[in-house]
């Protein structure tokens, strides 16, 4: 009797949990770059009643959170007509670096491309952070009257003659394992070991000028999975209270 209480606790817990990923998905429906995340569960130990027969008797202790993974499907393309609003058009990473913080210590990856253009001309975040060509530098474009970037990434600078010049590439990081990185806030992960930023063409993919990737949350999923989720917590609360009436009535055995 006591076990099923146990097991409802833990599947209550684990339901709250499942709120808790939902919650954040649809508070980030319309955030810039927001990968969903999915949660998974798995069975606690069982013990085991008896070994004797064909089978062996077994009853489970409850649940147990396994993983929450993100997905890192593409989300929508929102065009912007702003010059500087940049969205990769396929896997990998922009490269951003906090100017506090130079080294390896200080880059981060985002699919978030809402950049703009400081006064000393530093392509930067909306966090501040520059931006990284595929060099590992920032990008500059002062000295130069306009500036473009086309779908391989390049950044043209544009005097006012019409000389044009290629000033850098945006700097593109394609990790191998995407699910692994860890987010850290502001629509950022941190960089894994021995990841090379490199052109968009190197990571087979493009870069589209004035256009944004929205998050890939769908909220039609979200509230599917919040009423199970709802559903699911309600059941083992359920469980709980009914465990509860037995032991009310083994206590009533007495009187």
């Amino acid at each position: 009797m006591l076990r099923s209480m146990y097991s409802g606790v833990s599947g209550m817990k684990n339901f709250q949990t499942k709120l808790d990923v939902i919650g954040n998905n649809i508070a980030n429906v319309n955030t810039i770059g927001y990968k969903k995340s999915t949660i998974n569960f798995q069975d606690l130990l069982s013990q085991n009643m008896s070994n004797s027969g064909t089978n062996p008797m077994q009853v489970g202790l409850g649940t147990t959170t396994s993983a929450i993974n993100v997905n890192h499907n593409p989300g929508s393309v929102m065009s912007t007509g702003i010059e500087t609003d940049l969205a990769i058009m396929g896997n990998g990473f922009f490269v951003v670096q906090d100017p506090e913080a130079p080294g390896a210590d200080g880059q981060f990856l985002t699919r978030s491309g809402s950049f703009s253009v400081t006064t000393a001309g530093n392509l930067v975040s909306a966090q501040g952070y520059n931006v990284l060509n595929s060099a590992g530098a920032p990008i500059n474009v002062a000295g130069y009257d306009s500036f473009s970037i086309n779908r391989s990434g390049e950044v043209v600078g544009r005097q006012a003659d019409g000389t044009e010049t290629t000033i850098a590439f945006v700097g593109i990081s394609n990790p191998e394992n995407p699910e692994g990185l860890k987010k850290v806030g502001g629509s950022m992960y941190e960089v894994p070991p021995n990841t090379p930023t490199q052109t968009a063409a190197l990571a087979n993919t493009e870069i589209g000028s004035g256009m944004l990737e929205m998050s890939n949350v769908d909220l039609t999923e979200e509230f599917t999975e919040m009423i199970i989720a709802q559903r699911g917590f309600q059941a083992n609360s359920r469980t709980i209270t009914t465990s509860d009436e037995i032991l009310q009535e083994v206590m009533n055995l007495k009187r």
